[in-house]
Parts: C-alpha cells; sequence; structure tokens
C-alpha cells in the first residue's frame, strides 16, 4: 500500500459503525522495554532491554449521537469496563481490505464540549487481547437473508504457537425471530473442496459484537465466513474482521 490521505477509515466497535461520526482514529500497540543492562568486561557500557509485555489502545473522536445500539453514546457508555472487538480499517472495509483488530475492554468515554459547537464524543479501547494485523472476512454494507459463504481469503496456515483471531460486528437487524449464527471455514484449496469449520459464534438476535480466538495449529492456509440465517423475513449487515497472531 503506497502513501495515502486519510479519507476512507472505517471503525466498528460492537455492533456499531462509527464511520460517518469518526473524524480521528489512533491506534497504538506498545511494547514494555525491561532493562537488562550489566558490567561487561571492557569498554563502554551500553543500555540492553528486553521486550517486556505487549499492549494496544485504541483513541477516537468525532460527532456524537445516541439512540439505539448502532450510536456512539450506547456503545460506548455500554462497552465501559466490558469486553468488545474493535476493528479499524485505513482505507476502505472490502473483503481482503487491511484491518487492525483486536478484543477491547472499555476504557474511557468522552462527551459534551462548548456551546454553539458540534456535540463531540472521546472514546478509548484498551485492549485484552494481542493487536491483530489481518483483513476483513466480510463487507459492511451486504445485507444477508439467507444461509450462506463468503470470499475466501489465503491467510495461510496458522502455526501451534499462534492462533486465528475474529470479530463479529452486528450492525442490524430485522424480521420476525430473526437468528444469525456467523463462523470461520477453513479449507487448503480456494474452492474448498472440503470445508472444515474452524469455530463459531454463538447465535446472534441483536445489535452487537463478538470476539473468536481458534488456537493453532490450523494447517489449512484459506479462510472464509459462512453464516446460518433463520427466521421469518430475516435480514443482517454484519462485519467481520479476522488474522493471525
Amino acid at each position: 500500500m503506497a502513501k495515502f490521505v486519510l479519507q476512507n477509515v472505517r471503525l466498528f466497535v460492537a455492533g456499531a459503525d462509527l464511520t460517518t461520526v469518526n473524524n480521528q482514529l489512533e491506534v497504538k500497540p506498545e511494547v514494555e522495554g525491561k532493562e537488562s543492562t550489566a558490567f561487561v568486561p571492557t569498554g563502554d557500557v551500553w543500555t540492553e532491554l528486553l521486550a517486556g509485555l505487549r499492549s494496544v489502545e485504541a483513541d477516537g473522536e468525532g460527532q456524537w449521537e445516541a439512540g439505539d445500539l448502532g450510536k456512539v453514546d450506547d456503545v460506548s457508555f455500554g462497552q465501559l469496563g466490558s469486553s468488545t472487538p474493535w476493528t479499524a480499517c485505513p482505507a476502505g472495509a472490502a473483503v481482503g481490505s487491511l484491518a487492525y483488530l483486536f478484543n477491547s475492554l472499555g476504557g474511557s468515554y468522552e462527551l459534551g464540549g462548548e456551546v454553539g459547537e458540534v456535540a463531540p464524543w472521546k472514546a478509548s479501547g484498551k485492549g485484552n487481547s494481542p493487536l491483530v494485523r489481518g483483513v476483513i472476512g466480510h463487507p459492511p454494507g451486504t445485507a444477508r437473508t439467507a444461509s450462506g459463504t463468503g470470499t475466501s481469503i489465503q491467510l495461510g496456515a496458522v502455526p501451534a504457537d499462534k492462533a486465528l483471531y475474529v470479530g463479529l460486528h452486528v450492525h442490524s437487524v430485522a424480521g420476525t425471530t430473526p437468528s444469525l449464527t456467523a463462523r470461520v471455514e477453513s479449507d487448503n484449496a480456494t474452492g474448498f473442496p472440503s470445508a472444515v469449520t474452524a469455530g463459531s459464534f454463538a447465535a446472534a438476535n441483536a445489535i452487537g459484537g463478538q470476539w473468536l480466538r481458534i488456537p493453532g495449529p490450523i494447517t489449512d492456509d484459506w479462510f472464509r465466513v459462512a453464516w446460518t440465517i433463520s427466521g421469518t423475513t430475516p435480514s443482517f449487515l454484519f462485519t467481520v474482521s479476522m488474522g493471525i497472531a
């Protein structure tokens, strides 16, 4: 990806698509440096550091809205002290687009400002999972009304010391007794001649988010999102992000 101007940034927190009410986003991974400097027989002593604990925090801000679980006030207030997935995409959210995802403990939320200004918000999420550099597995703008499968993506095999992480953001739900059960399938070929379910989310019937960790090893290197939908005239909008870390 070459240099570009931030214009088409996408931000998903739990079931909220905050894209059009968000004008600043920072994702900040960090590794503690633990000093292990010791004497040397001769010469100058240079500081020696070992990698310590890793952490991630994301900060966003924009224009305040409230009224349902797809709005920033409802999701930011509700996630304080609880875990929910964050997915950030620097340049759009088509299938295969670069995505940064992590499971977040809601850390802080600010609202309100000066008289005469557009009502602002600021929120931060502190990771209680790795920050995963992955991709979008299912796009946010495609409504699903029946069971199906998504586009295959070659992520690579998952080593024994790593895991496949998946974030599910359910943005809208319609119909009578609608239910969506999303899952991740794997195979060793793009056509999925012998698809295997790598992991499944719990059934969803309301706006919200879920996080899934699927431990390695997984020898298959192709993955796709699949879903089972039931109910009377059901319709769902949802986003799925996934990656290996």
